[in-house]
């Protein structure tokens, strides 16, 4: 994990400067209403790239705020750029995204998680490194708000039908297909689009368990 990479401070007064969130430790809850300066419903992209699909979402909605994390540094910079360039309502973070979840997101914090075209590792010896797992949706549940989101989209249509058979063993989620056609396209639906590539399109609903 990119745990000693990491700086410190946040600085919600800059809200047109750096939109690097850096932390003061990689252990404690991050605070939305600081980060953000407001209390506001938050949404995060998980591996938000270059932070083209987060912006042109961020500026539909500007009375939501964005969390975008990302783990490559080239990347990370870009979101932050663009963030900076183009929005106000947008702070990026540089963290593995399973570390993130489990950890920084407060309980009942996140309105809508978006997860879109994660890395399928296709071949089977590397099946154990894809993120969505029984673990993973369960930390997931803890971070969203009552009724929350969770949209996944991939290519892959063997890791698809592994998401789903995931998220019908989790009694926290319900399962519908999304309007994908209400969101931005990211650059890797663009060049699947392009390829004729089917994309396969998941939301999971967190429900209250029964009493």
């Amino acid at each position: 994990m990119l745990v000693g990479e990491i700086k410190v401070a946040y600085r919600p007064e800059e809200f047109r400067g750096s939109l690097l969130i850096e932390l003061d430790s990689v252990t404690d809850r991050l605070d939305p209403e600081k980060i953000f300066g407001r209390n506001a419903p938050l949404h995060v992209d998980l591996g938000c790239g270059d932070g083209s699909f987060i912006c042109a979402l961020a500026e539909r909605m500007p009375e939501r705020s964005f969390l975008g994390i990302e783990r490559l540094l080239g990347r990370i910079r870009s979101a932050a750029r663009k963030a900076a360039a183009m929005v106000g309502n947008v702070r990026v973070l540089r963290m593995e995204n399973s570390y993130a979840v489990r950890y920084l997101l407060p309980a009942g914090s996140v309105e809508t998680f978006y997860l879109l075209f994660p890395d399928p590792w296709p071949k089977r010896r590397h099946w154990r490194r894809r993120i969505v797992t029984g673990e993973f949706l369960r930390a997931i549940s803890q971070a969203l708000a009552e009724n929350g989101r969770f949209l996944i989209a991939t290519d892959h249509l063997d890791y698809f039908q592994e998401i789903e058979r995931i998220a019908r063993a989790n009694p926290d989620f319900t399962m519908a297909s999304p309007r994908a056609g209400d969101l931005p396209l990211t650059k890797f639906e663009q060049q699947f689009r392009a390829e004729g590539a089917m994309i396969h399109w998941l939301e999971l609903r967190k429900v209250s368990p029964v009493r």
